[in-house]
């Protein structure tokens, strides 16, 4: 290493380059970040991205030094650099693309070359003494990227997981409140886009939140995967150039730092080829997605109006909606978050193919994944948030069109069907559907139930659930 006024220069397989002299990472990452113009996302944008490379760098410290790979002093330096990125500090000096070639190499040596630099200065040298703290040598003693890296992610996925559920939790929560709200609301359910029988506006909101239960649910049990990992198979699940003992030791320092139940998968030449937790995660984000937009497709169809559509709700007016059109108002909130499901979608086809395309002992397309996977929770994150803040909360029930279009309903007559059969059922809703006369008048009209019978079936709470209605009916 040589050094001049504004630059140090490092050296590396393909020559030496020059590194800005303020510069913690080095030669490696320099020539990252010449090559990958992709994404336009920088992994400094990834904080947790960051502290799982710090998790990982650190538990591999911790059972290098046990091993007798690397010094006490060398263990210790890299274990207070690996907590100054979990704190935060630095992340600026990960200036790559999170779509690279390499199979996340880039990655891997960016943070090495930044712990390794933090360490020296913490030992007393300069940056880019390496013989003293080496990038390769020290801090990625036992390592391979191909066990370091997906480490990484999963460390850093499930850090995304912990923070991604509570926006979960406050959206099921807002539609149990609304569920509340509104379950006096008597209203047509409806089935293939026609009517069907009545139910309440609360049921439709506890549905929504019961749906969205599910997939929390599911989202737990497979976010569980990320805590099974390679580490220790350094190049293709041999363990090649680490010592008996190191695999364990190391598996022990991550549940240590982190406080989870992390386990060595049982074969990790398989695990390191093995993109499977990603992709079951990113399935069941999919799932989710599906469910928030089946959701919001229900908002904007129930909303619709104000005065030829169904008009059921009423969402909050948050912006003018037309240039031509005076005082049209869209469902702009519903409509932004339908497309954040889209991407979601798309981006499980993306990871679909870049893990099918694993090929022998390495999966090389990763880096595309775990940002595919980063930007589907970031999206679901902000577009939650932005749905129950500005849309569910503020939800109103337009209850008298809800109980006029229950009055008008042809619908009602299939709650009558138990008491006059289906026959005459039948005839009715066809007599209705031709004279656009009411269910209720006609029924009384042709003398197949009295009023009092008639008012005590059609009551909400003889409409809404299975009920034994004693009534003794002359035919």
């Amino acid at each position: 290493m040589t050094k001049n006024q504004n630059f140090r220069t490092e050296s590396d397989l393909l020559g030496t380059k020059n590194v800005p002299e303020e510069a913690l990472y080095g030669v490696q990452t320099a020539r990252a970040m010449e090559n990958f113009h992709i994404s336009g996302q920088l992994l400094s944008s990834y904080p947790n991205f960051i502290r799982g490379m710090a998790f990982t760098k650190k538990a591999a410290a911790m059972a290098n030094v046990e091993v007798g790979m690397i010094t006490p002093e060398q263990g210790e330096a890299i274990m207070w650099a690996c907590d100054q990125l979990v704190d935060g500090k630095y992340h600026d000096q990960f200036p790559i693309d999170m779509i690279q070639g390499g199979a996340g190499t880039s990655t891997n040596m960016c943070a090495n070359e930044v712990i390794a630099n933090l360490a020296l200065e913490r030992m007393g040298y300069q940056r880019g003494e390496y013989q003293y703290c080496s990038p390769n040598d020290v801090v990625n003693a036992s390592q391979s990227t191909n066990d370091a890296y997906p480490c990484a992610i999963h460390m850093a996925l499930a850090l995304e997981h912990l923070s991604f559920m509570p926006h979960l939790e406050e959206m099921i929560a807002a539609l149990d409140a609304k569920s509340k709200e509104f379950a006096h609301v008597v209203k047509m359910g409806r089935t293939q886009l026609q009517d069907a029988v009545p139910m309440t506006l609360g049921q439709t909101f506890g549905a929504f939140a019961d749906s969205l239960r599910v997939e929390y649910k599911n989202l737990r049990i497979t976010a569980d995967e990320f805590l099974v990992v390679n580490m220790g198979a350094t190049a293709i699940g041999t363990g090649i150039c680490s010592k008996p003992g190191y695999s364990e030791a190391c598996v022990k320092a991550l549940r240590k730092i982190t406080g989870w139940n992390i386990s060595l998968a049982d074969n990790l030449i398989e695990a390191t080829s093995a993109t499977t937790c990603m992709i079951a995660y990113s399935a069941a984000m999919k799932r989710l997605a599906i469910k928030i937009n089946k959701m919001c497709n229900d908002l904007r169809l129930l909303s619709s109006g104000p005065r030829c559509g169904l008009n059921e709700i009423h969402l909050p007016e948050r912006q003018p909606g037309s240039s031509i059109m005076p005082g049209k108002v869209n469902p702009v909130i519903p409509e932004v978050m339908n497309q954040v499901c889209y991407r979601v979608i798309g981006n499980d086809m993306t990871i679909s193919l870049a893990s099918d395309n694993g090929q022998l002992e390495l999966n090389v397309m990763e880096p595309v994944i775990a940002y595919t996977i980063f930007e589907s929770i970031h999206l679901l994150e902000n577009g939650l948030d932005t749905l129950r803040t500005l849309c569910i909360d503020g939800i109103v029930a337009n209850e008298e069109r809800c109980r006029q279009l229950v009055e008008h309903s042809i619908g009602i007559v299939t709650v009558l069907n138990p008491i006059i059969g289906y026959k005459q059922s039948t005839k009715i809703a066809k007599e209705a559907a031709e004279t656009g006369r009411g269910v209720y008048e006609l029924v009384l009209e042709h003398g197949l139930l009295t009023k009092e019978q008639l008012d005590r079936i059609l009551k909400p709470e003889n409409m809404l659930r299975p009920v034994e209605i004693d009534l003794k009916v002359e035919k």
